[in-house]
């Protein structure tokens, strides 16, 4: 287990009561809990704004029924390479299908990869997730990972 420092923290009496209310509303067991959650998240968006690797889900539902859509969809993962990792497919009705593909590279290609997916015609709607990959805090506030 990595080893622990504490810090202070001041704010507001009403932003500490949202806060509480927040997190006992999410679950955490106390504030620490979530303080490091929000800042794990902060380091991950600017991780993936200085296009550092990452991993990610796209999931899309799209109409079946468009022509060649389904074929374009493959086409663009394909031309993607080892960016993409696997994908699932299942049929949610008579017309519409999710699809779930697993990406990991750098952000900024994994988010046109995305877009290339989510801009086609019979795409309904999408979303592109990304996160690291189990990299820890390290000394000093940068991540690392195996990949840098």
């Amino acid at each position: 287990m990595p080893q622990l420092s504490r810090t202070g923290v001041s704010l507001e009496d009403d932003l500490l009561q949202e806060f509480d209310r927040l997190i006992s509303k999410r679950g955490y067991a106390n504030r620490s809990e979530a303080i490091r959650d929000l800042i794990r998240e902060a380091l991950l968006g600017e991780r993936v704004k200085s296009n550092k690797p990452v991993v990610g889900t796209l999931t899309i539902v799209y109409d079946h029924h468009v022509p060649n859509l389904a074929q374009k969809l493959t086409e663009v993962q394909h031309h993607a390479g080892a960016m993409i990792l696997a994908a699932t497919h299942i049929h949610l009705d008579h017309h519409y299908c999710l699809e779930v593909v697993i990406m990991k590279g750098r952000g900024r290609d994994l988010q046109a990869v995305a877009d290339g997916m989510l801009a086609l015609r019979g795409v309904e709607l999408g979303k592109l997730v990304l996160t690291n990959s189990g990299a820890r805090l390290k000394h000093g506030g940068n991540t690392h990972s195996h990949e840098e």
